[in-house]
């Protein structure tokens, strides 16, 4: 019989109602209204797309604060694994989209995006039965310059001198190849999980 020693402690798991996951559902909440700020008008004054960026941005360093916390203070979950990267989509779509409805993004590069960001989703979801994808390393670049790249067309460029237009369409061009890059590895990545996954 083992001793008291032998048996290994409980280890109680995360709860889903935690910080990290509440600065996830604040991500989602901001979406609508950065749209809201976004549209004001005809979509190009200056104090309001200021605005959208500031909203914009708030939305996605709670997108690093989330995960550092969740991290540091042993509170990931499940949950906050799958609803994280979704929250992401949703900002970055809606900028995407919001964006190319005013003809400041061709659209294009909204679709391309978009097909890859719908495409993994969906991937999780179908393998969210034998766990959940996290966000590989070369995933979270292409989200941070994704949003660097997104904030820069947020802001009224027009206003200001043309390198940042220059610099934004740079960014851009690679956010769209790392998008590209990325959706093949995450699919590479599951077809080696289902052909190593032990038949059950």
């Amino acid at each position: 019989m083992p001793g008291q020693s032998d048996i290994d402690p409980v280890v109680p798991r995360a709860s889903v109602a935690n910080v990290a996951n509440l600065l996830t559902g604040l991500r989602l909440v901001l979406v609508p209204v950065f749209l809201a700020a976004l549209f004001v008008g005809d979509g190009h004054e200056t104090f309001w797309r200021t605005v959208a960026f500031a909203i914009f941005a708030v939305a996605v360093i709670t997108d690093h604060f989330d995960g550092a916390l969740a991290r540091a203070y042993g509170m990931v979950t499940e949950f906050g694994k799958l609803l994280d990267p979704i929250a992401d989509k949703l900002l970055i779509g809606s900028a995407l989209i919001g964006l190319s409805m005013l003809g400041d993004l061709p659209w294009w590069i909204t679709i391309v995006i978009m097909a890859r960001e719908i495409g993994v989703t969906l991937l999780r979801f179908a393998v969210l039965r034998h766990g959940v994808i996290p966000a590989s390393r070369g995933g979270k670049l292409k989200t941070l310059v994704q949003a660097v790249a997104i904030g820069l067309f947020i802001l009224p460029i027009a206003v200001w001198p043309p390198i940042w237009l220059t610099l934004a369409t740079g960014l851009m061009w690679l956010a769209v190849l790392l998008t590209v890059l990325t959706g093949f590895d995450y699919v590479l990545s599951a077809v080696r999980d289902s052909r190593t996954r032990p038949a059950t």
